[in-house]
């Protein structure tokens, strides 16, 4: 198996120094490692060119996307790797050792087209006590070998045969370049076409929580992109079908749970700012939902 790692980075040379350190030290050595940097300036050659003199297991290819578009810099990172599997993890990620090893056996083990594995959040000891008891950051866990819900698709911990994303047009949309979604909008389309997606519980990557994301305002944006991905992929049939009934029906639920979040994040105040911060996140995403049917799109890389 010709394996290669994909990463698009912007401005983020310390974690993306320490991920390619990570690499180095897999079980399963992968071919190659593409890195498509976002920022014009070009922020992220020294620390390639730093991994080339200390030396690696793997052919390093570096690369510049000057458009800022996180669409087209995933697709620079396809375009230009060669394998026959493509593993794609975030710039601001840790890969332990065992990581691409268990993505391959999880493949292996369930047949699959696609493998995603879990992003376990590193909350630093600093953060807020609010943030730390509140787990704001967890992603869903399942067991090993289930197929990925439509809804919980995502990037940042993925593995997937390579003749599948060079048959897709793009294969990311470039109209998701400054909002999120592209990564869900391949992967469902993959699904849609009977793609096999499965989760590896057991192929973990690691997630540090840089400082500007522990905040209130970071989180309630977070959420509005969330609810707002949530309700696009609804009304547009990402998920199946919908009729003119079912989008007034998911209207009128979210007014309902923008209501009742409201009342809770008010009734929850007393008994810790966790638990009115949860609640306000949920008031934050059913704002995302309804904004979708007055047409505004939150860009979260403007």
């Amino acid at each position: 198996m010709k394996l290669s790692v994909c990463i698009n980075t912007y401005r983020r040379p310390d974690r993306l120094a320490a991920l390619l350190e990570d690499l180095t030290r897999q079980s399963l050595n992968p071919s190659e490692v593409i890195v498509v940097d976002n920022d014009a300036d070009g922020s992220a050659r020294p620390v390639v060119e730093e991994r080339r003199r200390l030396g690696a297991p793997y052919a390093l290819q570096y690369d510049i996307q000057t458009e800022r578009n996180i669409a087209l810099t995933r697709n620079r990172t396809v375009a230009l790797a060669g394998g026959d599997w493509m593993a794609f993890v975030d710039d601001d990620e840790r890969a332990p050792r065992q990581w691409l090893q268990q993505l391959v056996d999880a493949a292996r083990a369930y047949s699959a087209d696609g493998v995603l594995g879990p992003v376990v959040p590193e909350v630093p000891a600093h953060a807020p006590a609010w943030i730390r008891r509140g787990r704001f950051y967890d992603f869903p866990r399942m067991p090993s070998g289930t197929p990925v819900p439509l809804n919980r698709m995502r990037f940042g911990n993925v593995l997937l045969r390579a003749d599948l994303l060079r048959a897709e047009p793009g294969p990311f949309d470039p109209a998701y370049g400054l909002s999120t979604g592209e990564d869900a909008d391949l992967l469902i389309r993959l699904v849609r076409k009977s793609a096999r997606v499965v989760w590896s519980d057991e192929a973990i990557v690691t997630e540090p929580i840089e400082a500007r994301r522990l905040s209130l305002r970071w989180l309630l944006q977070r959420s509005l992109s969330g609810g707002q991905e949530f309700a696009r992929k609804s009304v547009t049939g990402a998920y199946g079908r919908m009729s003119a009934l079912g989008r007034a029906g998911l209207l009128c639920r979210s007014l309902v749970q923008l209501a009742a979040a409201s009342l809770l994040t008010c009734l929850s105040w007393p008994f810790g700012w966790h638990r009115a911060a949860y609640f306000l996140l949920k008031v934050w995403a059913s704002i995302g939902k309804i904004s979708v049917f007055w047409g505004w799109r939150y860009r979260e890389y403007a």
